[in-house]
Order: structure tokens, then C-alpha cells, then sequence
């Protein structure tokens, strides 16, 4: 009767640790890495990245290479933080953002006061895009930096195609005054679920700013750094034609040099981990991760 017992018990050992082996739970990145020499890695092998989930190493399954197309939206405070007298500055760096970008990018135009509106909807067509530039005009409302934030990686989200997405935000610190909790978390929960660069420039808007100018700076900056995005703050609107265009060309560089160019990873862990971190070894450097969707 006790060997019985002892041989069920083991058996039951068996299954039991048979079960928790095997519910290891898969999860993806998207990295950007370069070789040894400061140039996209062409090719990837499992073992030239270390992937840690909760301090604890991953094991990385596959390693695949993929080539994104890029698709950018542009996001523009056209509201009181701005004034219509600074309409041209507005027009003009986002002429020259524009021009700056390669051709054949498929670009959304965004107008955020009194809320988001589309200035130019999503098209690769250059012409198309610049025509939007003289239908450019101003609000007496206040932008809406979060929620047209929000609304552009929602964008994203709901994209079904694989792509590399790349937002130009223009706020000021004007608007934004009651933003509930849940909507700035679904900004950072939404930049996770598709590769994705926010770039942020926010206009300080001196006596006119409400108390809602340090949430939005707040914001900007978080996401900005969370999805290794550029954060310019800045005092002048005259700045603004010149910055934009600078982005652009920021933008186009990424693009050309291996932003386009990424490796899509595949990783096992004994949980859903809810912190994940990547390095390169044998010569490669990790220069940018996204968790892909879960």
C-alpha cells in the first residue's frame, strides 16, 4: 500500500513539473541593432543578444529580420498657444517637415485645436500632403496634446500591416487642464504595441499657459524618452520653422540607416513579464526595443 502511494505521489511530480515547464509564455521584440562597426547589423543570431525579463534571462527561440515601411503623422497645435499671429511659422516648418521627409511615406496631418481634426488624411502622394500646408488655419480653442497623442498611436494600433511608425508632435503648454489617468496610461500602453518613435516639441507659452502646460510637458517628455523619440522644448514660435524641418531630416536619416530595418525576437519566460530588457553581445549594440503585442 505505501509503495503505491510513493509510486502515485511521484507520478503525480511528474505531471505537475511536466506542466510548469511547459507553460513557458512566449513574448516578441522589435530591435534596432548595429555591429561592431556603427552600421545596421545585417544578419542576427540568437546568441548575439542577452533578453532579461523581470532581472531574470530569457531564452531566445528566434531571431527574424524584417523590413518595415515607415508612416508618419504630424501632429499641430494650430489653437491659442501658438496665435494666429505665428500662423506662418506653423506653415512654414510644417512646409519644410514636408520637404525634409523622403518621398513615398505615407503621412497623416493632424490640427489639434479645438480638437484633433485631420488637415491631411494618410497618403503617400507628396502633392497632396503640401496642399494641406494652405488649408492651415488657426483656432481660438486650445490644443489637445494628449488626446491627439492618443489618438495617433490609436491609429497605429488598429493597423493591421507591419510598419515602423513615426509621430511629430507640436503642443504648447496651453490646454490639457483635466486629463483622466486612464487616458495618459493608454498613451504608454498604445507606444508599446506597434515599433513606434515619438518625437515631441512643446512651445512654452508664457502668461497664457493654464496649469495644465506642466502635464503636457510632462507627458511629452515621458514618451519622448520611453520610445527613444527626440523632446525639444522651446520659448520662441519662430523656432518652430526651423525645428520641424530639423526632425524631418532626423526622421529621414532613421529611416534610411536602419530604423526601416529591424529584428523581430522571440523569447520564452516562465511568466508574462512585465519588465523586458535587451543587449547585444559579440560586437552588436542594441540601440532600440519594442515589445511587441501581447
Amino acid at each position: 500500500m505505501q509503495r503505491r502511494l510513493l509510486v502515485a505521489a511521484l507520478s503525480l511530480w511528474v505531471c505537475v513539473f511536466a506542466v510548469e515547464t511547459s507553460a513557458q509564455k512566449q513574448f516578441q521584440l522589435y530591435a534596432t541593432i548595429l555591429d561592431s562597426t556603427g552600421q545596421p547589423a545585417a544578419t542576427l543570431a540568437p546568441e548575439d543578444v542577452r533578453v532579461t525579463a523581470d532581472d531574470k534571462e530569457a531564452k531566445v527561440l528566434k531571431v527574424e529580420p524584417i523590413e518595415w515601411t515607415t508612416k508618419v503623422q504630424i501632429l499641430l497645435d494650430n489653437g491659442t498657444g501658438v496665435g494666429q499671429g505665428n500662423l506662418s511659422q506653423l506653415r512654414n516648418g510644417l512646409r519644410a517637415l514636408l520637404e525634409s521627409l523622403p518621398p513615398g511615406l505615407e503621412i497623416t496631418v493632424v490640427t489639434t485645436a479645438p480638437q484633433p481634426r485631420f488637415l491631411v488624411r494618410a497618403t503617400t502622394d507628396r502633392q497632396a500632403q503640401l496642399t494641406g500646408v494652405d488649408r492651415l488655419a488657426p483656432d481660438t480653442g486650445a490644443g489637445r496634446f494628449v488626446e491627439s497623442l492618443n489618438e495617433a498611436l490609436q491609429r497605429f494600433e488598429r493597423d493591421k500591416s507591419e510598419f515602423f511608425g513615426v509621430i511629430v508632435s507640436l503642443g504648447t503648454t496651453v490646454g490639457d487642464n483635466n486629463v483622466p489617468d486612464r487616458d495618459i496610461n493608454q498613451i504608454f500602453e498604445r507606444a508599446q504595441k506597434k515599433p513606434t518613435t515619438v518625437h515631441v516639441v512643446m512651445l512654452s507659452a508664457g502668461a497664457q499657459s493654464a496649469s495644465g502646460g506642466f502635464l503636457q510637458q510632462e507627458v511629452g517628455q515621458r514618451i519622448a524618452k520611453s520610445t527613444s523619440g527626440r523632446y525639444e522644448n522651446i520659448n520662441a514660435p519662430s523656432r518652430i520653422a526651423t525645428l520641424l524641418p530639423e526632425i524631418g531630416a532626423q526622421v529621414a536619416k532613421a529611416s534610411q540607416q536602419g530604423q526601416s530595418r529591424q529584428f523581430r525576437i522571440t523569447a520564452e519566460h516562465s511568466t508574462e513579464p512585465s519588465k523586458v530588457s535587451m543587449s547585444g553581445r559579440n560586437g552588436k549594440v542594441v540601440t532600440s526595443i519594442t515589445i511587441g503585442p501581447r
